[in-house]
């Protein structure tokens, strides 16, 4: 009988004992409990860039970004920078991205940063350009981890992948780009056999005049759905720079798409207009059948990131749909 009440008495304190045990483990408001950081913010890793190796201890929280694409790539990343350089146009972020850029402050331009705005900043990565800011990675470096894209032009998608690693968000990234090979591939299969029409690319700027080729923003893009290009476009470089009126003939093509980068004096759209009423270019084919058309100079050229990609296609959607 003693024995009996023994074991009744072991199981009561064990029922006891299990029963504390399940109710501390299940109270999400115990006060003792903390949340762990999910493993890919806590975890170090290291990424690799044009300058070297840099290490970062967890995932970034505080991220300045030192390109008008990169810009672009955090923003579709998720990731809103605190400090970013003003766009090529507008005031001072793009019109596209504004609403996403209220709080962002101005660290200087591409071209030349202001190095203690972004040191007043306080972050925990930078993202540059070697072409663009290679002399002063010293003096970034040593305000925080820094990361540095190779070069600005051609494939923006090396660079995307490049700032997916730098902010930890890499599966984030590969969603992003998986997402724009579709609409590629949708696009391809709307356009059918209008993907044999030459598509002619042409820059006005004040005191410079381009036909744009292949390794350029808008021209990579027009490879990826597939657009034949006139034979003199269709070469694996930037662009003819500072081109004479002799020249207009090169522009000439089944579909001529031109955009002016215009900083607010007219300069550029007298240069636009100028050509655009020569006797030589009214004489082209394309001008003749009419298929000369303005698009936006910050989407189909300066912005240069994966937003103005999706937008890029939205205008070939819409001009071809005719």
């Amino acid at each position: 009988m003693k024995n009996t009440k023994y074991i009744l008495s072991l199981m009561a304190i064990f029922a006891v004992m299990m029963l504390a045990a399940c109710g501390g483990g299940n109270d999400k408001n115990n006060s003792g409990s903390k949340e762990k950081p999910k493993a890919d913010e806590a975890k170090s890793y290291t990424v690799e860039h044009a300058m070297g190796k840099t290490t970062l201890d967890k995932t970034p929280e505080r991220v300045v970004i030192l390109t008008n694409e990169g810009t672009e790539a955090l923003l579709a990343l998720g990731v809103k920078p605190v400090g970013a350089v003003k766009s090529w146009t507008g005031d001072p972020w793009y019109d596209h991205i504004k609403d996403d850029m209220k709080d962002a402050k101005v660290v200087g331009v591409e071209s030349q940063v202001n190095v203690e705005a972004v040191a007043a900043l306080k972050p925990d990565l930078i993202i540059g350009n070697k072409m663009r800011q290679e002399e002063i990675y010293e003096q970034l470096k040593a305000i925080a981890p820094t990361v540095f894209a190779e070069t600005l032009r051609g494939d923006w998608k090396e660079n995307f992948e490049l700032y997916s690693k730098a902010v930890n968000k890499e599966e984030k990234g590969k969603e992003v780009l998986s997402d724009y090979d579709k609409r590629i591939e949708d696009l391809k299969g709307k356009l059918g056999d209008k993907l044999d029409m030459k598509v002619s690319m042409v820059r006005f700027m004040a005191g410079d005049v381009r036909i744009y080729h292949k390794d350029t923003f808008s021209g990579v893009i027009l490879d990826e759905l597939g657009f034949a290009r006139p034979e003199s476009q269709d070469v694996d470089d930037f662009a003819e720079k500072n081109v004479t009126k002799e020249r207009i003939p090169a522009m000439d093509g089944d579909i001529l798409f031109y955009f002016t980068y215009e900083e607010g004096d007219g300069k550029a759209s007298q240069v636009e207009k100028q050509w655009i009423e020569d006797p030589l270019f009214k004489n082209l084919e394309v001008a003749k059948k009419g298929n000369v058309h303005k698009v936006s100079d910050t989407i189909w050229n300066t912005a240069g990131g994966v937003i103005a990609a999706n937008l890029m296609l939205d205008d070939i959607e819409k001009f071809f749909a005719k």
